[in-house]
């Protein structure tokens, strides 16, 4: 069994105070105890391997007995993800983090039925950016995954623009992304639609700078697992898992 691992920062000192949410997790719901081996990781690819020394009521003391420094895979994965309703876009955050997205791009697409407007925006986008820091933690990552501002159909458009490979998931696409030639540098962006699908315009526009129309297989997959699978066959044909 891996050790569990906690977010911090300071990770250069010889002895590690966790308080405030993480203390407070580790000490009470996770329940490290003395001698007990866990790792802190600064979201930024430090990993701190430790021992626990002490355990209070939200405060937990550890001695570092090394770090090292875990390079972003390559080529980096960004997903553009459309706003789901509920709770599926938490979901798509989840999954994509577990497989090891590198920033995700919540995207306001024609076709979206939900709007992040005011401070239910906020309270979303907040929502997805816990979603990945609990993933982070699970998974084991020492990178947490950037999760961006609100994007509009231009600014995606700008994003694909800049990329070095730029795949739309779409049902109608007769390219597999199985069978694609993949860069081993620089940024994958994966555009994932939602529920009601691409709009033609939306895709048209993609498509005009550069982007790529491809398909996962002969299912449809749902907004909230399509973007972990692309990222899943990505990964698998490039550096990224090998």
């Amino acid at each position: 069994m891996t050790a569990p691992v906690f977010l911090a920062d300071g990770l250069e000192s010889g002895r590690v105070v966790l308080a405030g949410p993480e203390g407070r997790h580790a000490a009470t719901v996770r329940r490290v105890q003395p001698g007990e081996a866990v790792d802190l990781v600064d979201g930024r690819g430090m990993r701190a391997s430790c021992t626990v020394v002490s355990v209070g009521r939200d405060v937990v003391e550890l001695d570092v007995l090394r770090r090292t420094t875990e390079q972003q895979a390559a080529p980096r994965l960004v997903l553009v993800q459309a706003i789901a309703k509920g709770d599926r876009g938490e979901l798509a955050v989840e999954l994509a983090t577990e497989v090891g997205i590198d920033a995700i791009v919540p995207w306001s697409a024609a076709r979206c039925v939900v709007k992040w407007d005011g401070e239910r925006g906020a309270k979303a986008l907040a929502r997805w950016r816990s979603t990945a820091r609990e993933a982070t933690k699970q998974s084991r990552r020492s990178w947490l995954p950037h999760v961006h501002e609100p994007h509009t159909t231009a600014q995606v458009v700008e994003l694909l623009g800049s990329a070095e490979a730029g795949l739309v998931l779409h049902e109608a696409a007769t390219r597999p992304l199985a069978g694609l030639e993949l860069p081993g540098a620089g940024d994958v962006v994966l555009v994932v639609g939602p529920e009601g699908g691409i709009r033609d315009e939306e895709l048209a526009a993609f498509e005009a700078v550069g982007a790529t129309a491809v398909r996962l297989g002969a299912s449809v997959l749902r907004t909230s697992t399509a973007g972990a699978a692309a990222a899943a066959v990505v990964s698998a044909r490039t550096a990224r898992w090998a």
